[in-house]
């Protein structure tokens, strides 16, 4: 994505992200690291994902050096993931002056396994 930084979620996790406008994926290989106790995807990595690909999408509609934050985001989780590749897709559902709306979806294959909405701030870079 234009202006993207490395961070070091994004290198922990093992994140992929493209973005286009107002739409980003994140790209995930789930491995040992990205479990619960239990032997599933913990929920904090698809959190993580959702939240990552909001904030891509919604620096895609900013202009100058504007930047983002999350204000609130609600995942629902739909199924458990035990391994394999995630696919988080997200889009701009409404870019305002000071807030953008957005919805995601986490996918396993052609399989759903959540579904988000969030919003992020948009915040003035400071003069110079």
């Amino acid at each position: 994505m234009a202006g993207e930084r490395d961070f070091w979620l994004k290198d922990q996790l093992g994140m992929e992200i493209t973005s286009d406008g107002g739409r980003a994926t994140v790209v995930l290989e789930c491995d040992e690291r990205h479990l619960n106790p239990h032997g599933s995807v913990h929920g904090s990595v698809l959190f993580a994902m959702v939240d990552t690909g909001m904030g891509a999408a919604t620096l895609g509609t900013l202009t100058g050096d504007d930047f983002c934050a999350s204000v609130e985001v609600h995942v629902r989780f739909l199924e458990p993931v035990f391994a394999g590749t995630l696919r988080a897709e997200v889009g701009v559902v409404k870019a305002g002056r000071r807030v953008v709306q957005l919805e995601a979806d986490v996918w396993e294959g052609e399989r759903r396994v959540a579904t988000a909405t969030g919003s992020f701030a948009v915040i003035e870079a400071a003069p110079r």
